[in-house]
């Protein structure tokens, strides 16, 4: 797992001594993501330089070290990410090939040759991000894993051409202009995170997952828009509507799918580091811990962060599941003053806003389990494959609903649940979002109900800001929402939030269910393998019920999230008070100043809860203090 970083100057204006200090200082920023080693690179005959920094997980030696040449010297690569079957394409494809060590980024340069560009593509499987420098062609290639596991940025500095795993490594470009765009901005604030390819910055996008982008350096202009050129080499919307369904005695897709995802869990236990596994006592974790255990001669490391706060601590059942499996376990309770502590350093490790409040806990694991290890496996990915979400159960069952009952929702008075129904604080907020479904007229009005933060956007003239949605006529809403949630939920809020937690703290997060054979398997079977009677995940359960007593982890599932809501008007509120003052907000010119007020003082007199919007402006304000 590693941090990469470059750029090319159209106009090539510069010295070599300045585009090495120029490389270097880019290089430098990501540092947390590559503390093993580092080092750059420039083209002899171009003015394009590639900086890499190394966390060593496969093939310790000199030999792993980037950027790194081909054999002919064709290509040039930085690369960050593993591919977890590239000893498999060795044996397949590059029996004659003399390597000089066992990383799989040899292993990659030695296919681009063998067997090409796309050819390569196709064939590994794994999280990635790479550029890829074509001399004879003189093309960059860009590339980013088919679920985006990988961050990957691209865009302008002035005349030079720039990108990065982090958008701090733009900012340590001397012509990188940080303009704001307001449309990004206002994506932002309904759906906590900025999705592909837009980013907070004009002129800057993200490479989409499971996307190429190849730049012909020969005709490239000054200022082009980037994300027109991106192109898919792997579609989840073209998987799903190719699939066919396969028609089984469903216990009979048990078997078949645990054989895959321990053929996923056995590819991501390959490390030469410590390794070891994050445990919360859910389905997704437990089951993948459970795989790892029957693959390993010695007990599994697993880590646990709890909280001192009734509703928010999972420790005890993730300790059920660890002495059960017998992994030598270790957990660790967090204060509140743990996580106040991190929020101040939120807006460095997410180089755009980013609002989704688990990214506190999912720090504070990786933190923890870095102590010992180098390398975690995770649960991410079984919600989305799976069905694990509420809606996915729920909103097929409101939408079924008469539309004329929206009113009826709107219309209940706020003071009236809070004196019928006392301990059920968020009961309005969650009627409001049954009206908002109620009242949608398309299945992606609905998508948009359930996920935003206001019912019109605080940014000013953006109130239209909108997920661009593809809906497949022949699927049942909850397939279209889980299809949805992988394609924008997933990459957007759940991997990037993963992705930077672990990496500020040098730890490489897998992730065996996010994997193209188990996707790819899942969307041919029927829907009942996934939600039975309410209940998500049903094809998972089973699997882990192989190997875990029911009783252990048959609960109602928790998220992974903080009780934002209570701190901001105690512990935090005059960290709140002073971002959301609203003449700096005025002044600033994005937000609506009066609508944030409105917010706010209803929030601290308790009229509502209105945690998650406040928190995220919260985020952005912390977040422009910081780079603005």
């Amino acid at each position: 797992m590693c941090g990469l970083t470059g750029f090319y100057e159209i106009d090539a204006k510069r010295s070599r001594e300045e585009y090495d200090s120029i490389i270097r200082a880019m290089t430098g920023a990501t540092t947390h993501r590559g503390p093993d080693y580092g080092d750059v690179w420039q083209d002899p005959d171009h003015a394009l330089a590639f900086g890499h920094r190394r966390l060593s997980v496969l093939d310790l030696s000199e030999h792993g070290h980037q950027p790194m040449g081909s054999p002919s010297d064709r290509y040039m690569i930085v690369y960050n990410g593993e591919i977890y079957n590239h000893l498999r394409l060795r044996t397949k494809h590059l029996s004659g090939c003399n390597f000089q060590g066992h990383s799989d980024t040899e292993t990659l340069l030695a296919l681009f040759e063998t067997i090409g560009f796309e050819q390569t593509l196709d064939a590994i499987n794994g999280m990635f991000a790479f550029v890829l420098w074509d001399r004879k062609e003189q093309i960059l290639h860009f590339a980013r894993d088919r679920f985006g596991k990988k961050p990957l940025y691209v865009g302008w500095a002035g005349s030079c051409l720039v990108f990065g795993s982090e958008l701090k490594t733009f900012h340590a470009h001397p012509d990188f202009n940080s303009v704001i765009d307001k449309r990004s901005l206002a994506l932002y604030t309904q759906y906590n995170c900025i999705p592909t390819p837009q980013t907070i910055y004009e002129n800057v996008w993200q490479v989409k997952p499971g996307c190429t982008l190849s730049l012909d350096l020969k005709s490239l202009e000054k200022d082009a828009n980037l994300a027109g050129h991106m192109r898919p080499y792997w579609s989840a919307q073209e998987i799903v509507t190719e699939s066919e369904r396969i028609t089984v005695n469903e216990r009979e897709t048990i078997k078949p799918f645990e054989d895959i995802l321990m053929q996923c869990v056995q590819e991501r236990m390959l490390s030469d580091v410590p390794l070891g596994a994050f445990l919360s006592g859910g389905i997704d974790s437990s089951a993948i811990v459970a795989l790892m255990s029957k693959l390993s001669e010695s007990p599994i490391h697993t880590y646990t962060i709890g909280f001192d706060v009734p509703g928010y601590n999972e420790a005890d059942q993730a300790r059920e599941i660890a002495d059960y499996l017998e992994t030598k376990h270790q957990e660790h309770i967090c204060t509140a003053q743990d996580a106040l502590d991190v929020i101040a350093l939120l807006p460095d490790i997410y180089d755009e806003p980013f609002a989704d409040q688990s990214a506190i806990p999912t720090y504070l694991v990786s933190k923890f389990a870095r102590q010992d290890v180098t390398v975690v496996l995770s649960g991410d990915g079984g919600d989305e494959m799976l069905g694990g979400y509420n809606r996915h159960m729920s909103v097929p069952q409101i939408a079924a609903l008469p539309g004329i009952l929206s009113s009826f929702f709107n219309g209940i008075p706020a003071s009236l649940l809070k004196t019928v129904f006392p301990h059920k604080p968020l009961l309005k907020k969650h009627l409001d979002k049954v009206a908002a479904i109620l009242s949608a007229e398309t299945r992606a009005d609905i998508y948009h109900a359930v996920l935003r933060n206001w019912d019109e956007s605080p940014v000013f003239n953006h109130n239209d800001a909108r997920l661009g949605l593809d809906e497949i006529t022949d699927l049942n809403l909850s397939e279209q929402l889980m299809l949805w949630d992988t394609q924008h939920y997933l990459s957007n809020d759940i991997l990037t939030k993963v992705d930077r937690a672990s990496m500020a703290v040098s730890l490489e997060a897998r992730s065996p269910l996010l994997d193209r054979r188990i996707f790819e398997y899942v969307w041919k079977l029927p829907l009942s393998v996934k939600i039975r009677n309410g209940t998500g995940k049903w094809l998972l359960r089973e699997v882990l019920a192989r190997h875990v007593p029911r009783p252990l982890f048959e609960r109602p599932k928790q998220g992974f999230n903080m009780p934002i809501g209570s701190w901001i008007r105690d512990d935090m509120r005059d960290w709140a008070e002073e971002l959301l003052d609203h003449k700096k907000i005025q002044d600033q010119g994005f937000f609506n100043a009066e609508i944030i007020q409105i917010i706010w003082d209803n929030h601290i007199n308790g009229h509502g809860h209105h945690d998650e919007a406040l928190w995220n402006i919260l985020m952005f304000q912390a977040w422009y203090q910081r780079w603005h």
